[in-house]
């Protein structure tokens, strides 16, 4: 067996270092199987952070999930914390998810982090990634934290790490974070026995403190008040969800939920879904069912750290639809355009890679919509730069990540189901479905429809596939997409936008939430626009692809739909991804 020298080498590293013996016996028997595959990808790199902070599959490796390397990137943390905020008294939020090894993962941080002189407070059981980025600002932390893989399969765990404006990290402090965890070459570098007087136990107030942000949300009390009977079918799919959605939702005055107990009960081993991704219809099943059953009028699941959320809606044949993440984040911000008293410092912010239909509606109210790279961090930078100028009104990304109002500063599903709830209740109150409602917003802007498809290309061998894919995209522009000429390209790695009928180049202004990002756009003359970002949390390269066209009424709705799917099929066709 063959292993390339950076990968040998850090299996020597973890062989002959003061590893513990379990760890070691696992590598030996990897060795002793000949699973060269399994070697390499767990030792090729070391794990880094992307757009969503560190994030890979469980087990033993420098490119796993595991003590060592939680432990690693919390030192490299709190180095960079003790060095970049010199004799102030840092203070540090945790949280984590459901999955399995969350709870000890999240303890190894908090040890360390005290053992570094840092105070953390933690949260004593599982709770929501949004909660953490309030708790963050309401107790005056420098940073935060939170132990979750997000969506990811269950064979996966994660790092998120976040500043003290309750964003995830960003540029510098991202880059110098990883710069500390890379500095630390020995695990006796890290220290790993805690200080407990420096640990304190977070209570119920906090979740007072953050449900009342949500009740703030609220723009429609009294329609609330007349729909209060809204049957609402809720899945947390095994997640934080269950502890904090349930009591939003009765917080602001809905009486007729209804729980999917099969999925209620938080279980990192997901065992009623494939993934638990509330994107997935499979993993909507059982509670589609039960919306059946009951006759409901909404549908909203939780993925397992509750900051996205799917929703879905019976459509006029009686039958349940998902609706995807553009389709929501441009609901919410139709209804709060609609229904909120604008004063005019207002503002809207989305990922470029998100349908700009936003973007269409903003305009139409004199709102102001600021596009961000993809990563909600880029969407938190803009609420921070506006601080105090403008107000955030609402935002999202395509990716079933949404926020209202600026009291967390990272996507919030608790928030997000509530605001979900209130548009279907609004709906309702004049006679009205969510689909209904859906169709009117299409109506009144154009119908725009998105597909997206998103390749996994696993382990070295993937990540170099995925980089020649955006190589060769950059320099073969096809010369017509669908029978539509591509008339521009947006090159965000270099800042360079080209127009392809002329030669002509132009800087892509480094504008708020902005900077270069290994992204390309085309935009076709035809309207339709083309999108390829490698993701940088997980092994995949993302095509997003985005038409749009008049919807003369509701009646309309599924011929204009039939012809925009097909459309955005002809093009994924002719750039070979299908």
């Amino acid at each position: 067996m063959t292993l390339d020298s950076t990968t040998q080498q850090n299996i020597d590293q973890w062989l002959s270092g003061p590893y513990d013996a379990a760890t070691k016996a696992t590598i030996q028997e990897l060795i002793a199987k000949g699973d060269q595959t399994t070697l390499t990808d767990s030792f090729y790199k070391s794990l880094e952070f992307g757009t969503g902070g560190m994030r890979g599959e469980m087990g033993v490796g420098s490119n796993r999930m595991n003590k060592y390397t939680v432990g690693a990137a919390t030192q490299g943390f709190a180095n960079y914390l003790n060095a970049s905020l010199p004799g102030q008294k840092i203070k540090v939020a945790i949280a984590h998810d459901s999955r399995n090894n969350s709870p000890e993962f999240t303890r190894i941080a908090a040890d360390i982090f005290t053992a570094n002189g840092i105070e953390v407070f933690l949260f004593p059981a599982l709770r929501p990634t949004p909660q953490l980025s309030f708790t963050v600002r309401h107790l005056g932390c420098q940073a935060g934290l939170v132990i979750t893989a997000s969506h990811n399969p269950k064979e996966y765990n994660g790092y998120k790490a976040y500043w003290s404006d309750g964003s995830q990290v960003v540029a510098p402090h991202d880059k110098n974070i990883v710069k500390e965890v890379n500095a630390i070459t020995s695990i006796a570098d890290i220290k790993f026995e805690g200080n407990d007087a420096l640990l304190h136990l977070l209570d119920g107030s906090i979740d007072e403190a953050y449900l009342q942000t949500i009740l703030v949300n609220c723009r429609q009390p009294e329609v609330i008040k007349r729909q209060k009977d809204l049957k609402i079918v809720f899945s947390p799919i095994h997640g934080t969800g269950i502890t904090l959605v349930p009591q939003a939702l009765q917080l602001l005055g809905f009486e007729a939920l209804t729980v999917v107990e099969e999925q209620a009960e938080p279980n990192g081993n997901f065992p009623t879904v494939i993934y638990p991704n509330p994107e997935e219809k499979e993993a909507l099943t059982l509670a589609l069912n039960k919306a059946k059953a009951i006759d409901a009028d909404l549908v909203i699941a939780t993925d397992p750290d509750a900051d996205r959320v799917g929703a879905a809606v019976k459509s006029p044949d009686g039958e349940w639809a998902l609706l995807n993440g553009n389709q929501m984040a441009s609901l919410i911000l139709y209804y709060l355009l609609k229904v909120s008293d604008l004063k005019g410092n207002e503002f809207a912010a989305k990922t470029i890679v998100t349908t700009d239909l936003i973007d269409k509606m903003c305009t139409s109210k004199g709102v102001p919509c600021y596009n961000t790279l993809t990563g909600f961090k880029y969407i938190a930078q803009v609420i921070r730069e506006l601080e105090g100028k403008e107000k955030f009104l609402g935002g999202g990304e395509e990716s079933y990540g949404y926020l209202i109002g600026d009291a967390v500063r990272d996507k919030d599903a608790v928030a997000s189901c509530a605001m979900i709830a209130e548009l279907t209740a609004y709906a309702k109150d004049q006679g009205k479905s969510l689909f209904d409602f859906l169709a009117e917003m299409y109506v009144e802007n154009n119908f725009y429809y998105e597909g997206l498809i998103s390749l996994t290309k696993k382990g070295k061998a993937g990540a170099e596939e995925i980089k020649q894919m955006m190589i060769n995209l950059r320099s073969n522009v096809p010369a017509t997409v669908a029978g539509s000429k591509p008339v521009r390209v947006l090159d965000y790695e270099g800042l360079v936008s080209t127009d392809l009928l002329t030669g002509e180049t132009t800087p892509i202004q480094l504008g708020l939430g902005i900077e270069a990002s290994n992204v390309i756009q085309l935009i076709l003359a035809d309207g339709s626009k083309v999108s390829a970002r490698p993701s940088g949390t997980e092994p995949k390269i993302k095509f997003y692809v985005s038409v749009n066209a008049p919807l003369a009424s509701a009646a309309d709705f599924f011929t204009v739909y039939a012809e925009l799917q097909k459309k955005v099929g002809v093009i994924q066709e002719d750039l070979g991804l299908v």
